[in-house]
């Protein structure tokens, strides 16, 4: 054998043997970064899409909003026909003028009285809607609201109850300040009543916004007839946006809520965000039925069995981003869950290419 032909062959041997220990050394990278570092595509942008519904009938007299107008909670959407409801308040009213007549006495303070219950009731009533959403999320998605979202949900739902019983005082104590006769009398508790059902119907013919947001579908044009409890808009909240990573098991086995993370947009392309980890899904829908609400994630079918995924919630700190971006939006993610400074260089290294290649997506 020729001397070139030896260093040659020694020059093979040499490059397969580079070859094998790089393989080898991607391979351990894979395995470690799989759990100190996991990431995953399979990442979207989520949040809460409200229907707005009006609580009355009515024929739709004027819209302030269209597809895609941005809103504030309490905002105006669109109004009802006022009318028929001024009239059954003004006939409420007369018929309890001519009840306390007919027992000598003045009613304007249980007037007053029940115009006050009637508004506290309404502030009951959105404010246990309200409450009721707050723990319909935070049962289906734990972890999507902060814990000052659902102390504010909260207190204002106690602070309603508190202010409908007070009202209700007050007119118990009018009603008392007549006595015992007017009290019991069956025509005043009557009147009373229709009074009550005629003004909390006149203020629900403003339909306002229950939250920050964007109207995304819209069905509503003036003329058109709305009716009690049909949903006509549906609303985007921007005061609830997080992305929910769905990520292997063998992922999640070092993630601790609190974990610092790195998050890229389509939409926003060579840029990183932070954020953390909010929550870990306990459990997803692995049969037909979905019993209890349990999310549902699509796994990839192969050769080799992929392992199950699960839910991983991430808040994103940027606010300016969170205006930004649209619901169902795909993202990337990398989650530190350790200060192993070179994995974790490694994986910043990677994301951080992977942002720049958003530009020729």
């Amino acid at each position: 054998m020729t001397k070139s032909k030896k260093k040659k062959k020694q020059s093979v041997k040499k490059l397969s043997l580079m070859t094998l220990i790089f393989t080898f050394l991607i391979f351990i990278w894979y395995i470690a970064s799989d759990r100190i570092t996991p990431n995953t595509d399979q990442a979207r942008v989520k949040g809460l899409v409200l229907s707005v519904a009006p609580m009355v009938n009515g024929y739709v007299t004027k819209v302030n909003v269209g597809l895609h107008s941005e809103v504030k909670k309490g905002d105006t959407i669109f109004m009802l026909d006022r009318k028929p409801y001024e009239i059954a308040v003004a006939v409420a009213e007369s018929n309890l003028e001519k009840v306390s007549q007919s027992i000598s006495a003045s009613v304007s303070s249980i007037k007053a009285a029940t115009a006050r219950l009637s508004k506290a009731k309404v502030k009951l009533d959105r404010a246990t809607k309200n409450w009721e959403r707050t723990q319909r999320v935070m049962a289906q998605n734990e972890g999507a609201l902060s814990e000052a979202d659902k102390d504010r949900s909260e207190a204002s739902y106690l602070n309603a109850i508190e202010e409908v019983t007070s009202a209700e005082a007050g007119v118990e104590k009018q009603l008392a300040a007549l006595g015992p006769t007017d009290a019991n009398n069956p025509n005043t508790k009557s009147a009373l009543s229709q009074l009550e059902k005629a003004q909390w119907d006149l203020t629900h013919t403003a339909i306002v916004a229950p939250s920050d947001g964007t109207i995304e579908s819209f069905n509503v044009e003036v003329g058109y007839f709305a009716g009690a409890g049909r949903a006509m808009i549906s609303l985007i909240s921007n005061n609830n946006i997080w992305i929910q990573a769905n990520l292997k098991e063998n992922n999640i086995s070092n993630i601790n809520i609190g974990n610092e993370v790195d998050v890229i947009f389509d939409i926003e392309p060579g840029k990183i965000f932070k954020g953390k980890v909010k929550s870990i899904s306990y459990g997803v829908s692995t049969d037909r039925t979905n019993t209890g609400g349990l999310p549902k994630i699509m796994t990839a079918q192969g050769w080799l069995r992929d392992p199950q995924r699960f839910p991983v919630i991430i808040e994103i700190d940027d606010p300016e981003i969170k205006q930004k971006l649209r619901q169902g939006s795909q993202t990337e993610i990398v989650v530190y869950t350790g200060n192993n400074w070179l994995l974790n260089s490694l994986a910043s290294t990677r994301i951080y290419i992977i942002s720049k290649l958003s530009y020729v997506r």
